[in-house]
């Protein structure tokens, strides 16, 4: 197919065309075609995804397996694929909690960990455990503690070749992409990946996208147990190799490519390793407690990062904006930190350039109720007392200076159709946005 007719044909047309002619060719042909989908799935946006990857399809691969169609070998090259891509891109599809491949999946999971160590299909469980957790989006608690073990081992090597790190990167995605709402017990996962992250802060051992999915999956953990935070904020130091992360993949990416070479660079990006820390960061601010220079730190890192993105990515921009509403938002997290990292500058320069119809301005209003809320509450402490004032004053100051008010009330007329379109709880109460000296 030349070029121009590879243009004319949409991907999802290419590839659905190519997944019709598998169950037709021999197993080597299969995976020729497999290599052409792959390609297809790395250029797929999110709306391309959710038509593709249905319940239809994934039960049309149970089907070809069961029929022996498909090897499973193959099957697993084209899905471990699609899973790769749909967790680093952060796409929701539902298809495979609805069809009969999830079931089989089970079984075989269940039946590999039955067996006797000598007996055992280690890669088989390896990745069939990697594709569930990349797919599943419910994660019955009876499979957590078969897959998580598994792929935490494969997440230990401390090999440096390519092919090893490979391996590690693909087992702590799927890791990464684990519910948050199972409660297991911290023995099975907390040892092996503290020894995990700090074996890499040590040796440096690990891809960009292994070492933020190794975050990403204890801070998840954080969910259910807030025990963790001295490990994570002070054994771990993750503010600090958050905002290392962030400047070192920043300087990676190309923040003047056109939309049209953004659109053909959508595989594995830097990009998208920096939204992922950004959701991760949002998760983070709003159960954090413990605050330390190291999370003051970061708040300048998000805002410069928001600079260098405000023009070039709307997407990372409105990940910025809504961590630093997360930030905002939590009482442990010092508001004179928000002065000083400029994240009261960063959300108000954004907010006076945006449009009602616009998800950054919804952040950037919750944004300055929080702050507002927070300084007008009571403070007992003469000393606090003290600190409060000049915290509102320097806020106030710089506010009026740049004509918040106006910015507010321009907004305040549409509140409700803000309300209506995004489905937010925001205040309709102009005054809650307001600090008063």
């Amino acid at each position: 197919m030349s070029r121009q007719e590879k243009t004319e044909t949409s991907v999802t047309e290419r590839f659905n065309e190519l997944f019709d002619k598998l169950e037709h060719c021999d197993e080597d042909e299969q995976k020729q075609k497999i290599e052409e989908m792959n390609e297809m799935i790395n250029e797929m946006n999110k709306e391309e995804f959710k038509t593709v990857f249905t319940k239809e399809m994934f039960d049309k691969v149970d089907e070809m397996i069961e029929e022996k169609k498909l090897p499973l070998e193959n099957a697993i090259l084209l899905l471990k694929r699609i899973g790769f891509c749909k967790v680093l891109k952060g796409i929701n599809i539902y298809g495979f909690n609805e069809s009969s491949l999830e079931e089989k999946f089970k079984e075989i999971i269940y039946d590999e960990n039955e067996k006797k160590d000598e007996e055992k299909d280690e890669k088989l469980l390896v990745d069939i455990c990697e594709c569930y957790f990349m797919f599943d989006n419910q994660f019955s608690s009876d499979m957590y503690p078969i897959c998580a073990p598994c792929l935490l081992n494969v997440a230990s090597s401390k090999e440096k070749k390519e092919e090893a790190q490979k391996k590690v990167e693909v087992a702590l995605l799927a890791l990464s992409n684990s519910s948050t709402v199972n409660n297991v017990g911290r023995k099975l996962f907390l040892e092996k990946i503290k020894e995990i992250i700090q074996y890499h802060q040590e040796h440096c051992n690990f891809t960009q996208l292994a070492y933020q999915s190794a975050c990403q999956f204890l801070i998840k953990r954080f969910y259910n147990d807030k025990s963790l935070e001295k490990v994570i904020v002070n054994e771990l130091h993750f503010a600090r190799e958050a905002r290392r992360e962030l400047e070192e993949l920043t300087k990676y990416v190309d923040w003047k490519r056109t939309e049209e070479e953004k659109e053909r660079r959508k595989g594995r990006t830097e990009e998208n390793i920096i939204m992922r820390w950004l959701k991760t960061l949002e998760f983070f601010f709003t159960g954090c407690h413990l605050w330390n220079e190291e999370c003051s730190g970061l708040i300048g890192g998000i805002v410069q990062l928001f600079r260098i993105a405000k023009d070039n990515h709307g997407e990372i921009c409105y990940w910025c904006i809504c961590s630093l509403r997360s930030a905002a938002e939590n009482r442990n997290v010092e508001i004179e930190d928000l002065l000083k990292g400029r994240a009261v500058d960063a959300v108000l320069e954004e907010m006076q350039r945006r449009t009602v119809d616009d998800e950054i301005t919804v952040e950037c209003l919750q944004f300055f109720k929080h702050i507002s809320k927070r300084l007008k509450e009571e403070v007992n402490n003469e000393a606090m007392k003290v600190k409060r004032k000049k915290t509102k004053m320097e806020i106030f100051e710089k506010l009026e200076e740049e004509g918040y008010e106006d910015t507010i009330t321009s907004f305040h007329e549409i509140f409700y159709f803000i309300e209506e379109n995004f489905g937010c709880d925001i205040s309709l109460n102009i005054s809650d946005y307001f600090v008063n000296a």
